[in-house]
């Protein structure tokens, strides 16, 4: 959920798209075919920070800042990540993109998917990473940890970047306890979006880092629902998955400091940039 190195220069020259009955906060950098970048919980999209000058070398990167994080101010809604998608998919219309690549980590790689499964017809290519999509898939001792975020953790985490990021940038630095109930909300909840997977048309490239939330079995798993790793590629690719889908499992990294590695943004770019 988390990342180290959440602050850049460039951040805070955004604007605001009324999408949705939600202010929704979204930057633009650099120039190329559009890329939308989505933060994981309790971030922004400052969470990029290592790995933006790379992406905008050769995208037109929008950040965007999801329903009550960042400079985006809650509503009065639960966090859900088919709504949350329904408002990607709003913004995508509002700035007018034409079939943009929808990149998301973590929460973000979650609304990411749902944005190809609700609106296909919007994505060009979605990357999603260190999104598990079966809440079981998760390690226990992360579930226990999940099952502790309440209004009431808000006083021990004033010393971690979630907090410090939240009363720097938030429009209401007060609502940070009320984030955390409804992120504890929605993470206990049940989900298995298993078969809303199996159908994507989207071409989508699974990333995980390799000591990720959910073992790499699982993104393994993931990667057969779309037709991957189900037999050899062939001499001319004739054996890869249909649908163009991939598979990237980034070694000597964790969930909390996947987005900060050049591999990240390599693997990334390099799966935009295929032509099937």
């Amino acid at each position: 959920m988390t990342s180290t190195a959440w602050t850049a220069d460039s951040f805070g020259s955004g604007r605001y798209a009324d999408v949705n009955g939600i202010n929704l906060y979204y930057e633009t950098h650099g120039g190329g075919s559009p890329l939308i970048l989505l933060h994981g919980g309790l971030g922004s999209g400052e969470m990029f920070a290592a790995v933006l000058p790379a992406l905008t070398a050769r995208h037109r990167v929008i950040l965007v800042d999801l329903q009550g994080h960042g400079r985006t101010a809650d509503i009065d809604r639960p966090l859900d990540l088919t709504l949350m998608a329904d408002d990607v998919a709003a913004l995508i219309d509002h700035l007018g993109l034409d079939q943009p690549a929808v990149v998301g980590f973590s929460l973000g790689g979650g609304v990411a998917y749902h944005v190809a499964i609700r609106h296909p017809e919007k994505v060009s290519r979605l990357v999603a990473a260190s999104a598990h999509i079966r809440r079981d898939a998760t390690y226990p001792e992360i579930l226990q940890q999940q099952g502790q975020v309440t209004a009431a953790a808000a006083e021990f985490m004033k010393e971690t970047p979630m907090y410090e990021l939240y009363q720097r940038v938030a429009p209401r630095p007060e609502d940070f306890p009320k984030l955390l109930d409804k992120a504890g909300e929605w993470m206990a909840q049940d989900f298995d979006f298993t078969e809303d997977v199996r159908g994507l048309r989207v071409p989508t490239m699974v990333v995980a880092a390799d000591a990720d939330m959910a073992p790499p079995s699982h993104f393994v798993e993931v990667f057969k629902l779309l037709d991957g790793g189900l037999r050899d590629g062939g001499w001319m690719n004739e054996g890869r998955p249909q649908g163009g889908h991939a598979l990237a499992i980034l070694p000597g990294l964790t969930h909390y400091n996947i987005v900060d590695s050049p591999l990240f943004a390599a693997v990334t770019l390099a799966f935009l940039e295929q032509k099937s």
